[in-house]
């Protein structure tokens, strides 16, 4: 593991990374012994994101292949389906990624999924965070995966409100 900069990009001096070390251990009652905390949830996201990463993902490309479409033609539709907050869209490096499961076979948007996406997508939540809660057991679920709980009509009502529920969490507690 490298630690960098997120400004410069340059890997961090022996000096700054004491002083990081020092500022994840100055929470709790013993510092130097402490857990750092966010060093855990930097851990805990990245793997989550490996995790998801794992999970059917598509490119422009693959999108284009899957619709039938132009490679043009689909980066617009991509881009203004996400402005439109209908389909959940990510960076991963270099690329744009779309995850798969917010798609039909035919590339096509889950109409079921649009309520759930629309206050996430609104209330800005971090879009690794929404993805890993749309696929992925939930606890405002009852451990129900949410983008498979939403297909069923008796459990897309409770899907939406748990959305729109978590939604207002992220906006209040500013933590998207």
């Amino acid at each position: 593991v490298s630690w960098t900069d997120p400004v410069t990009a340059e890997p961090l001096s022996t000096q700054q990374l004491q002083q990081l070390d020092a500022l994840l251990r100055s929470q709790g009652e013993d510092p130097d012994h402490a857990v750092p905390l966010p060093l855990l949830q930097l851990k805990r996201r990245a793997r989550v994101r490996a995790d998801l990463l794992e999970d059917e993902w598509l490119t422009y490309a693959a999108l284009a292949e899957r619709r039938g479409a132009s490679l043009d033609a689909t980066r617009f539709s991509v881009h203004k389906d996400a402005a439109d907050r209908r389909l959940l869209v990510l960076r991963e490096g270099p690329d744009t990624v779309v995850p798969a499961f917010q798609l039909t076979e035919d590339g096509a948007i889950r109409p079921e999924l649009e309520p759930v996406l629309a206050p996430l997508l609104a209330a800005e939540m971090d879009p690794w965070r929404a993805w890993a809660w749309l696929a992925r057991p939930a606890a405002l679920l009852g451990g129900q995966v949410p983008e498979q709980a939403v297909r069923d009509p008796e459990e897309s009502e409770i899907v939406v409100r748990a959305a729109i529920h978590l939604a207002a969490r992220v906006v209040i507690g500013g933590a998207g």
